[in-house]
């Protein structure tokens, strides 16, 4: 799936404003999302060069500081990107980058590296500077999502998210830009750590922008989302997945009665709530047992499990796996 930012976009006063409601619901579902760099790369590459990246559970990012490249998905047409154009590819799909299209392609673990600090490198295609064609110069990175990778919000999330129409909901991405282009045109010491800290803001700030931006036509979990009654309820359960979430308490949260909040959570979500409430304490769990190391037993006891037992079935049901086989 292809997020169409390069189709025309409205301008910023033609954009549905969000009441204040829905934006205090989106704030909470979004202040428990956080992306962290794993690595980033400095590319020095000349033309003609096309590089592979091959799918991984961690986020890309790409910002293209010059020269302009083409970024093509698997299946998908060719899209250009020029310089200043930054990119995110949530899920970690395997793409291309390139000088120009159909060009034969190099993986990008082929590249010489030079680490710089401990996150960031500088790669370069180990062709001769010949004063005649200037080098491109992108600035990749993996990132790492705390959220499970099932999460409602990480499975609506299109391939392939760039940072250009969606500046228009959220004027601080244009500064992100300006100042990551700044950055790597100084090419001072210490660049590339900010560069890195600039790329985390930037990958967060594309996200909040998408999901304000869907809100004109949201369907399923972001229709939910921004239903003021829905919302706040997914919020709460969001924001405190280790509490006791029965249904009476979301009923009272909502402010309705047992039987009318089942039936408008179960109509407007998809699912029932207590599958709901499961669903989001086992992707909790699978973050930490997986991400932090967290101990079985620690994370059945967080999530008001009796036993570990009790807790591995209900991780196993939801998840497809004992919680022994996501560690690591």
């Amino acid at each position: 799936m292809l997020d169409e930012s390069s189709s025309p976009a409205p301008s910023a006063a033609e954009l549905p404003a969000i009441p204040p409601d829905r934006r205090d619901t989106l704030t909470r579902i979004l202040l428990g999302l956080r992306l962290d760099g794993v690595e980033y790369g400095r590319c020095l590459v000349r033309a003609p060069w096309s590089l592979r990246f091959p799918a991984q559970r961690d986020a890309h990012f790409h910002f293209v500081a010059s020269g302009g490249a083409w970024l093509r998905l698997p299946g998908s047409a060719w899209v250009r990107l020029e310089p200043g154009d930054a990119v995110l590819l949530p899920r970690g799909s395997a793409h291309e980058l390139a000088s120009a299209p159909d060009l034969p392609a190099t993986d990008i673990a082929a590249l010489a590296r030079v680490p710089v600090s401990e996150q960031v490198y500088l790669v370069r295609d180990g062709t001769p500077d010949d004063g005649d064609a200037p080098a491109d110069l992108l600035f990749c990175g993996s990132m790492r999502f705390n959220l499970d990778p099932l999460h409602p919000l990480m499975a609506l999330m299109p391939d392939l998210m760039r940072a250009g129409e969606l500046a228009l909901r959220d004027p601080g991405v244009p500064a992100l830009l300006d100042a990551m282009e700044r950055e790597v045109a100084l090419d001072r010491i210490g660049s590339c750590g900010i560069l890195a800290r600039l790329a985390d803001v930037l990958a967060a700030s594309i996200i909040r922008a998408w999901v304000e931006c869907a809100c004109g036509d949201a369907t399923g979990w972001l229709a939910a989302v921004h239903c003021p009654n829905i919302g706040k309820v997914l919020a709460a359960i969001h924001g405190e997945p280790e509490r006791d979430w029965s249904v009476p308490a979301l009923a009272e949260l909502m402010g309705a009665s047992r039987s009318r909040f089942a039936e408008a959570f179960t109509k407007t979500v998809g699912e029932s709530p207590a599958r709901y409430v499961a669903k989001v304490k086992m992707f909790q769990a699978r973050h930490w047992i997986a991400q932090e190391g967290m101990r079985v037993a620690v994370a059945a006891s967080r999530l008001g499990y009796d036993s570990e037992a009790s807790f591995s079935r209900a991780f196993k049901r939801v998840i497809g796996q004992p919680p022994s086989a996501v560690r690591g």
